[in-house]
This record gives structure tokens, C-alpha cells and sequence, in this order.
């Protein structure tokens, strides 16, 4: 039997939850179910398990904007971010419309009926099953859960120690006394490097270029001291406030004055390590967030390196062989662990295939509309979160319009919203992450939704504006074509149908 509802989210990790909560909250009486492939809630902070995995943003910022983060910690550990998911889920009753192990292959959308039909294979058993609802969202993140990138290395084969994938990290692995190489310089691999060095006999960072590393306090001692004369929901609530504010005059000061940004960077770098440190393993080619930037909580990593426990290597690599790698340079690093750190898989939609009136549509072809629906797509929104600031700020604000969305059209009794770009608006050159040099976006642009040269098909990654645009200006600008239902009856919803 084909269950039906008003709203089906696709993807039960931080964006799903944070969107059926606000359903729950702005229109309650939409009819809400949630798919996700994984048995559990959490998504990316449940796929994950390496080593010291951890937000690398404040949590402050990143935690919802109806459910603040109410810890001391700054950047957070995953089974931290899981257990708030949960609770959160939980806190909504968002826990009881989730079917979990279900993997959505495809969604079709009907003109006739003006009902999306979603196909989804439950994993455990080979069943196949259909789901149909008003409206869809895309919930599932922008990267393969299947696999990670993994670049083809010369003679990988020979190596006869253990490779890890941060993204399938072995359960009980014991690496105490062992030589570690974490081929990497993004946030993963600097996470990892300083969790392990303890345990370690010694752990190094193989980079191919440097990456900006800062650090921030663990531990937020103003909000502790706020704490002792002002209610917590004020001190949290401050804490946000002024962490969003401080993260945005970063970024804006970084491409206002990126010379002058690189030297603050650079400068903290060389503190932390002392005077004889080896900057070239920390001067990255491009400026300030061409690329996102890596922050270490309490300086773990300099701390790591400084005391001879971790090192950084820049190098390329010639070949793996039995004992290590070979480096291009000629210096051999053995190993007995080699953690390849190398980056994401980029997926649109968790590789769903998307039809409209029988018409395959490709996410890669089409513009979002303020970075929230899909060009010429009915019913469908597509939640990505920020680049260059807390993925959760963009994620509330996306859901809280879609919610907006919702209760316009059953107000003036619209069935369906389209949006529909003019002509020649579309940036062929340019993904909705185009603002970022980082190898996986670029290896991933061709599958990513493009951008347009002007708002609201424009991806801007600006909170301030995106709050105008999505919270503040009417749903109906002219570019949302509306219908009217085709019959009472090809709109009505089961009344047995479940909440």
C-alpha cells in the first residue's frame, strides 16, 4: 500500500530533522514522513567515526536556530552532534515519522495527479516501495555515502600494512605504537592527526599543499562567567548572536583584505609553534577562504607537532611500496597505517533520479531559486547548507521558507509552485559552490546545481541577505508560477493517512 502525505523529506541527518521541526513549528497541519537509508538519525554525524571527529564550526552557530546549543564546548564532538540531533528529533516527535533502510532510488512527479511518487528500496530485505506526497525536500547533503574520493596512488597494491578511508574507519582499531601517515590537509586530517598522535608512535600529515589552520578556545569562558549572574537561554542565546557576527566579519575582512587576513593567520600559526617553525608546511598558494579555512580547538595540532609527536610533510607522492610511501622529493615515509584523507564524493540527491511528466531532469542542468527550490521543478525543495559559514544557519532559513511557502499556497488554495527562470539568466560555468576552490567541489561541479548571474538564482552564501530574501520578501515575486488544483478529489489526502 502506497503511503501519501503533504511533505516527504528525503534524509533524516541535521538538514531533515531541522526541517520537519520546522514544519512542525510554522505549519503544523502539513502531514510530514521522512525517508533515510540509515537505520539511525544523524546522518553525517553518525556515518562518520574517525578518530576526534568533531564540527568545525562553532556550535553556537551551527546548532538550530529554534534549539540552541546549550554547551560550553566550541567545536563539538560527533557522538555530541548525534545525540543533539536525536534529541532534538525527539524533543518535535520528528523520530516517529521516520522509515528508516529505506535507499530512494527515484522520484516522478505528475502533472495529472500533482503528486510527486517516490521509489525506495528497503536495503535489509530487496523490497521495493512508493511514497507520495504534495511537496518534496532534499535532505541528503551534497556527498556519496557509498564511497569517499580516493585518487588513484602508484602502487597501492604493495603496501602491505592497513588503509583506512576516514569514511569507513574500522570499529576496536588499535594503532598504539604504530607509524601513521594521514595523507591530507583538510579539516578531517587535522582532527585526526592530533586524536591519534597519543596513541601513536608517531603520526604524520603528507600534504600535497598547505592548508590555513588557526585555532580557537575549546572552551567558552565568557558565556561560563555570563552563566553565573544571567538565565542560560540569554547567555546561548549571545553566544550565537555574536559568533555569527564575528564569523561574517572574518570572511568579509578575508576578501576585503586577504593580505592583511593571510599574515593574522600566519602570524598565529608561527606563535603557536615557535620561532624555528618550518612555515612553508603552513603558507598555503591561494588567499583566505578561496578555500575553507581549518580551525583546531585549544591549538591541538601545533600542540601535537611541537612536542614531536606529529609531523607535516609537503610533498607528492612517487608510489606506495611494501613499507610506506615514496616520495617524489626521494625521503621515504613508513608506515604501518595509512589514513587517506583525501576528500568527499560529490551526490546530488543521494543519486535519486529525478522525472517530471516522464522527463528525466538533472539537478546539473537546472538553477536553484534562492538557493532553496530547483528551476522548472514542481513541489520540490533542496536544502544545501553554507560554504563559508555554519552549514545550519542556511538550513534553518531554507526550511523556514519552504514552511512560508506551504502556508501561502494552502491559503489561497494553490496545489503547486513552480519556478521559472527568463531567459539567459543561466551560468553554465558555475555550480551553486562555485565560490570555492576546494578539490572536491571542483571535482564535483558538473553534477551540482548551477548558478544564475542574478538573485534569486544567484547563490549568495550571505546570511544577512539571505535572511531579507527568504524570511522577509512576499512568496509570490513574479517567478513562482502557481496552479490551482485540477480537482478536489486529485488533491485530497487519505484521512487514515499517518502524521
Amino acid at each position: 500500500m502506497t503511503e501519501t502525505y503533504d511533505v516527504l523529506i528525503i534524509g533524516a541527518g541535521l538538514s531533515g530533522i531541522g526541517a520537519a521541526c520546522h514544519l512542525a513549528m510554522d505549519a503544523p497541519r502539513q502531514r510530514v514522513g521522512i525517508l533515510e537509508r540509515r537505520q539511525v538519525i544523524g546522518g553525517t554525524w553518525d556515518l562518520f567515526r574517525y578518530p576526534g571527529v568533531r564540527s568545525d564550526s562553532d556550535m553556537f552557530s551551527f546548532g538550530f536556530r529554534f534549539r540552541p546549543w546549550n554547551e560550553l564546548k566550541v567545536l563539538a564532538d560527533g557522538p555530541s552532534i548525534r545525540q543533539y540531533v536525536n534529541d532534538t528529533a525527539r524533543q518535535f516527535g520528528i523520530d516517529k515519522k521516520i522509515r528508516f533502510g529505506l535507499k530512494s532510488t527515484k522520484a516522478e512527479w505528475s502533472s495529472d495527479t500533482q503528486m510527486w511518487t517516490v521509489t525506495a528500496l528497503e536495503e535489509a530485505t530487496g523490497q521495493v516501495k512508493t511514497f507520495r506526497a504534495r511537496f518534496l525536500i532534499g535532505a541528503t547533503g551534497y556527498y556519496n555515502y557509498d564511497q569517499g574520493y580516493l585518487p588513484t596512488f602508484p602502487g597501492v597494491e604493495r603496501f602491505k600494512g592497513l588503509r583506512i578511508h576516514p569514511q569507513f574507519w574500522p570499529e576496536n582499531l588499535d594503532y598504539s605504537g604504530k607509524r601513521v601517515v594521514v595523507i591530507g590537509s583538510g579539516a578531517t586530517a587535522v582532527t585526526i592527526v592530533p586524536s591519534m598522535s597519543d596513541k601513536a608512535g608517531h603520526i604524520t600529515m603528507l600534504q600535497r599543499s598547505p592548508t590555513y589552520i588557526f585555532s580557537v578556545p575549546g572552551y567558552d569562558k565568557l558565556s561560563a562567567v555570563l552563566k553565573t549572574f544571567l538565565p542560560e537561554k540569554w547567555v546561548f542565546g549571545l553566544a550565537r548572536k555574536r559568533n555569527i557576527v564575528l564569523q561574517r566579519f572574518i570572511y568579509k575582512a578575508a576578501k576585503r583584505w586577504p593580505a592583511r587576513v593571510r599574515k593574522l593567520l600566519l602570524d598565529g600559526v608561527k606563535k603557536q609553534l615557535g620561532p624555528n617553525a618550518d612555515m612553508t608546511h603552513f603558507t598555503p598558494r591561494y588567499m583566505p577562504w578561496d578555500e575553507r579555512l581549518c580551525a583546531v580547538p585549544d591549538s591541538d595540532l601545533f600542540n601535537a607537532i611541537r612536542d614531536g609527536k606529529a609531523s607535516v610533510v609537503t610533498d607528492k607522492i612517487e608510489t606506495f611500496d611494501e613499507t610506506g610511501i615514496q616520495l617524489a622529493s626521494g625521503k621515504h615515509l613508513d608506515a604501518d597505517i595509512i589514513i587517506t584523507a583525501t576528500g568527499l564524493q560529490i551526490q546530488v540527491l543521494g543519486g535519486m533520479e529525478l522525472r517530471v511528466d516522464g522527463q528525466v531532469r538533472s539537478p546539473a542542468k537546472l538553477m536553484t531559486y534562492k538557493g532553496t527550490l530547483l528551476q522548472d521543478m514542481p513541489n520540490m525543495g533542496f536544502i544545501i547548507g553554507y560554504t563559508n559559514a555554519p552549514w545550519t544557519l542556511k538550513a534553518d532559513l531554507a526550511s523556514s521558507y519552504i514552511a512560508r511557502l506551504l502556508n501561502h499556497m494552502d491559503a489561497a488554495k494553490l496545489a503547486v509552485a513552480t519556478p521559472r527562470a527568463p531567459a539567459g539568466v543561466l551560468s553554465q560555468d558555475e555550480s551553486i559552490l562555485g565560490s570555492l576552490g576546494s578539490g572536491y567541489v571542483q571535482r564535483g561541479a558538473s553534477v551540482l546545481p548551477r548558478q544564475g548571474h542574478d538573485l534569486p538564482w544567484r547563490v549568495l552564501h550571505h546570511y544577512e541577505k539571505d535572511s531579507k530574501m527568504l524570511a522577509d520578501a512576499p512568496i509570490d515575486d513574479g517567478l513562482l508560477e502557481f496552479t490551482a488544483p485540477r480537482s478536489a478529489q486529485s488533491t485530497a489526502l487519505p484521512e487514515t493517512m499517518a502524521a
